[in-house]
């Protein structure tokens, strides 16, 4: 498959590329996919549709003021040296258990009814400051695009320009106390425009809810996510705030967050609290550690299908292998 991004540059694929998207599924041949392993694996749905990409690319919040950010100024100490995942490859290939539990789908389509527009994250726990931000709040801070490598739990992998801000800023917003050791996330439960949320009451422990450690939380490289490819998140990406935490697997990157708490304790985690010996708090990219059920030593990489080789932290142990001496 010829790339459509120029590695020179590093830059994201021009938008009037996108427009062509049912030549690019007979390209590289998205008709049919089949998920390669059995059972419920968080983080790793694989979507695909001959829908327009007007459509399927389209950003969850549409107002003017929100859209002036974007695209937002590339901080090119986070570029990669490699291409980036296509934009269309990377809006379909998405887990969201909310709208699509545990199969392969459409499902850029089951989340068109959800309301991101207006959105509060309310930030509470072991603070001196707790408050609520809404959309207005979260673009007051500086945006800026990082491109990171994304893995998946399952063994693929993409390559993602994000926009956003260091997730710290947010949380000095509300001045932590020393007693606050973790950072607890829930997303947004709405059972009347999440399908699969309906689906599974019983099964699941709705709502979705991850940890990090405060150092984690802290680190420079986590972002507070709100777009990619130089647009506000679509829906399906985790509209309109999603967390990045780009040397973990990919259930630790939470989307539709709606509440953040500060909390002394390690707390459990949605994945976690149903399978434990497969899904740890901890949870970083480590290709000597293999999941119950598959080896984490290799990747493929969507849109392209290479094989490369699993790197320690997703290839970031120089910025945090520190955490965990």
């Amino acid at each position: 498959m010829k790339h459509r991004v120029n590695p020179a540059k590093m830059e994201p694929t021009p938008e009037t590329y996108y427009l062509k998207r049912r030549a690019f599924v007979r390209q590289v041949g998205l008709g049919t996919v089949v998920l390669a392993t059995t059972g419920s694996v968080p983080g790793c749905d694989t979507s695909t549709s001959e829908a327009d990409d007007a459509t399927l690319l389209e950003p969850g919040i549409a107002k003017a003021s929100v859209r002036a950010h974007f695209p937002a100024k590339r901080n090119s100490r986070f570029d990669l040296n490699h291409p980036l995942t296509d934009e269309v490859v990377a809006a379909t290939h998405n887990n969201f258990y909310e709208f699509l539990p545990g199969r392969a789908g459409d499902l850029w389509r089951l989340t068109q009814g959800m309301v991101v527009d207006p959105w509060v994250i309310e930030i509470t726990g072991k603070c001196r400051r707790p408050g609520k931000f809404d959309i207005d709040a979260m673009f007051r801070f500086d945006q800026e695009e990082r491109t990171y490598r994304f893995r998946c739990v399952e063994a693929w992998a993409m390559d993602v320009p994000w926009t956003g801000f260091e997730l710290s800023k947010l949380l000095a917003k509300v001045e932590p106390l020393s007693s606050a050791k973790f950072v607890r996330f829930v997303t947004v439960n709405r059972p009347q425009q999440m399908p699969g949320q309906r689906s599974t009451q019983g099964r699941y422990p709705w709502p979705y809810f991850e940890g990090l450690s405060m150092p984690e939380a802290m680190h420079p490289l986590t972002m507070l996510v709100t777009g990619v490819y130089g647009r506000p998140l679509p829906r399906q990406h985790g509209a309109p705030f999603r967390i990045i935490v780009p040397w973990k697997y990919g259930y630790k990157s939470p989307k539709s967050i709606a509440k953040i708490e500060l909390v002394d304790h390690q707390p459990a985690t949605f994945w976690q609290s149903l399978q434990p010996e497969e899904y740890p708090f901890s949870s970083n990219v480590d290709p000597k550690k293999p999941h119950p059920r598959w080896s984490q030593e290799t990747e493929r990489v969507l849109g392209t299908n290479e094989q490369r080789v699993t790197l320690l932290y997703n290839g970031y142990a120089e910025q945090v292998a520190n955490l965990y001496a």
